[in-house]
């Protein structure tokens, strides 16, 4: 098939284009918000391609998928036509929780798929037929090592975001062993935090392919994450054999078995997990074992591509 789907997800998006079709990805000029283009800092295969909206109404497209609201009449407009729809919503719902309308509610023209069961049942979907499609990882290229007593966390924005993804418990993990915070726009968070630079290190906007050997040195991974969906970098470190430290919150509590680590509402029981993990590298390991059987068990790519080639089938079947 061939798919439009702009830019959006990086984690998410290079997971989608290692399938068999054809991925076509707008790109403008000044690369912003909606001609980002093929990603620069994650392995994306050829055969997601750059196409810009002048091209996209030569091209034969078989099914667009949207990421947000405005791209249904960007779409309409960049291809001059309607094809078949499916809108992926990859977040927790904001605001009057539970009671938040998802902007898709109530439509008959696109299918809504959630990337977990917690998110599709938070979201109010209305009537819109919907379906859920879970995360699946590309398997990095790196094992865990753990020579570092250093804890690590990825977090986007965490200044900006806060208390959504848990900035304000850093400084009580930081007391335990130095964190290092990788993500976009992690600059000057030991500032932000009032902590001293050797107890915080940011490592700002890092290739996937780097990032994933750096975490795998460090002893133990932190999601302190209250209220996002699930992160596809904490899949990515149970992938690679991380023990795992996480709030038991979102679907956190389905992707992180008992044995792969910790997984409390109890910040004091999160924080007595990392000492022991920083204190004891065989314990990390074992736990790092199991949070590696348990990622690719259930979050493996084969599984993420045939669940999709099945929904893309039927979809685009559907319409025809």
């Amino acid at each position: 098939m061939n798919i439009l789907l702009w830019h959006v997800h990086g984690s998410w998006t290079t997971s989608f284009v290692h399938g068999k079709h054809r991925y076509l990805v707008p790109v403008t000029p000044d690369r912003g918000p909606y001609g980002l283009g093929r990603a620069r800092t994650y392995p994306w295969p050829d055969t997601a391609v750059e196409v810009t909206p002048q091209q996209l109404r030569r091209e034969d497209v078989d099914v667009v998928l949207l990421q947000r609201p405005e791209e249904f009449d960007l779409a309409r407009e960049w291809l001059g036509r309607a094809v078949p729809v499916i809108y992926v919503e990859h977040n927790t719902p904001k605001g009057d929780v539970p009671n938040t309308r998802h902007p898709m509610a109530d439509r008959d023209d696109l299918l809504l798929t959630h990337v977990t069961h917690f998110n599709e049942l938070f979201w109010d979907n209305g009537t819109t037929r919907t379906a859920v499609v879970e995360h699946g990882v590309v398997p990095p290229a790196v094992t865990w090592t753990g020579e570092l007593d250093r804890l690590a966390v990825v977090i986007n924005e965490p200044v900006r975001r806060g208390r959504v993804t848990g900035t304000d418990l850093l400084a009580r993990f930081a007391e335990i062993a130095p964190l290092d915070v990788f993500g976009m726009k992690v600059a000057g968070l030991a500032d932000h935090l009032g902590l001293p630079a050797d107890r915080v290190t940011s490592h700002d906007d890092v290739p996937q392919h780097r990032m994933h050997a750096e975490l795998a040195r460090r002893r133990a991974y932190l999601h302190l994450c209250r209220w996002t969906s699930l992160g596809l970098s904490l899949i990515e470190a149970m992938t690679i054999g991380m023990p795992v430290v996480a709030l038991a919150t979102t679907e956190a509590v389905q992707a992180v078995p008992p044995g792969a680590g910790a997984l409390a509402t109890r910040v004091d029981t999160l924080l007595a997990a990392a000492a022991r993990f920083v204190a004891d590298p065989a314990e990390a390991r074992r736990a790092g074992a199991e949070a590696r059987t348990a990622a690719l068990g259930r979050y493996g790519l084969d599984r993420f591509l045939a669940d999709w080639d099945r929904l893309l089938e039927e979809e685009v079947c559907a319409s025809r």
